[in-house]
């Protein structure tokens, strides 16, 4: 793929609200996720390696700790004096923030326009995979399609209002297109990611905008379903989606499987995040540590099985953690008994303390507590 022959396109604040009790104080897109990664490595990193230089990355509100762990997008090799990394602003029309997809699209225009790309591919932040955009450029120029869907067949998440299922020919093309359809069991769900014209896709937005008609599912793809020549491309490989904090629960233990690490961190197409530099982490003497995974960093003097230990967190004596999260730089003190956690950044859980969960409801404690 050519390295200026798509420009990237992501939005860090579509699905705030469906996992509030991580995106009070940041953007989904900044989320952590696996012990040192933000949501907006994944999507970014596959941008990147499949060739794409130049990402425009949508911000609507609470995005102080986006910018911070972007920066200059060094990290992802998109520190450049042409192209790379560029922060859009969260205004739409009449300098009102943006309420949807198209009208973040129409509210960027500009920034469309004057790029040189022939190809746009959008993409939320709220979906954890890797996957080679290389295969799905090749897929669409193939199909000679006007827009090709990346879409994955499996249970569908609940995702809400913007759910979409679609039903394909033999040939791959798009024949039934269904917006929050109220199904259950296996489906053809959509990935929330899309390559098209960048030339097409001002078109439809153009013509959404005139008729005012915002939503991307109904107004653009569905509406045009039969006009244009859409595609989709499946993807077969592990994906997880974060539509909840049980969904978020659930994909970061799954990282302790090696099928899902091999998967998901093929070192061919690496996930880049902002490096922290820190000293390895210590385990005390009387210590015990059993599948789990653990950032750089802690100091680990207690009992620790089936967590997820981010960067700087301090596990006092005697402190029992078993199918936990704990988010960076987070104290859990002596003789405490941890059960299906979750801890958001800068927690501190006192001594002597119980906290137990459920697997399909973790316990989650708001960043900055103390317990």
């Amino acid at each position: 793929m050519r390295g200026n022959n798509i420009l990237g396109i992501l939005f860090a604040n579509v699905h705030d609200e469906k996992v509030h009790e991580l995106t009070e104080v940041r953007t989904l897109a900044s989320a952590p996720f696996g012990g040192r990664y933000r949501l907006i490595d994944f999507p970014l990193s596959n941008m990147v390696n499949s060739g794409i230089n130049k990402v425009g990355v949508i911000t609507n509100n609470n995005y102080q700790s986006l910018l911070d762990h972007l920066g200059s997008g060094k990290a992802w090799d998109l520190s450049r004096k042409r192209e790379g990394l560029y922060i859009l602003p969260p205004f739409g029309t009449e300098n009102s923030r943006y309420v949807n997809r198209v009208e973040a699209l129409s509210a960027i225009s500009n920034f469309i326009v004057n790029s040189r790309e022939e190809y746009v591919l959008i993409s939320d932040c709220d979906i954890v995979c890797n996957i080679d955009y290389g295969d799905v450029l090749a897929s669409h120029i193939r199909n000679k399609a006007d827009i090709t869907v990346v879409y994955k067949s499996g249970k569908i998440p609940a995702r809400g209002s913007d759910t979409l299922t679609l039903s394909t020919s033999p040939e791959g093309r798009v024949v039934e297109l269904l917006v929050n359809p109220s199904v259950e069991g296996e489906y053809n769900y959509g990935m929330s990611m899309y390559l098209m014209r960048r030339d097409l896709l001002m078109r439809l937005v153009q013509e959404s905008v005139s008729r005012n008609a915002y939503d991307l599912g109904r107004d653009i793809l569905q509406r045009n379903l039969s006009s244009l020549r859409i595609f989709g491309y499946e993807f077969t490989g592990y994906s997880a989606n974060i539509c909840s904090i049980n969904s978020f629960y659930e994909a970061n233990m799954a990282l302790m499987l090696p099928k899902v690490r091999e998967q998901l961190f093929n070192p061919m197409r690496p996930i880049y995040t902002k490096v922290r530099d820190d000293m390895p982490t210590r385990y005390g003497l009387g210590s015990k540590v059993k599948n789990s995974l653990i950032a750089d960093g802690s100091l680990i003097e207690g009992e620790v099985e089936n967590c997820i230990i981010f960067r700087g967190v301090k596990v006092g004596k005697g402190a029992k953690l078993q199918n936990c999260i704990i988010m960076q730089d987070s104290v859990i003190g002596e003789n405490s008994n941890l059960s299906y956690v979750v801890t958001d950044k800068d927690v501190q859980i006192q001594n002597e303390r119980t906290l137990m969960g459920f697997q399909s409801y973790p316990v989650f404690i708001a960043k900055g507590s103390i317990v």
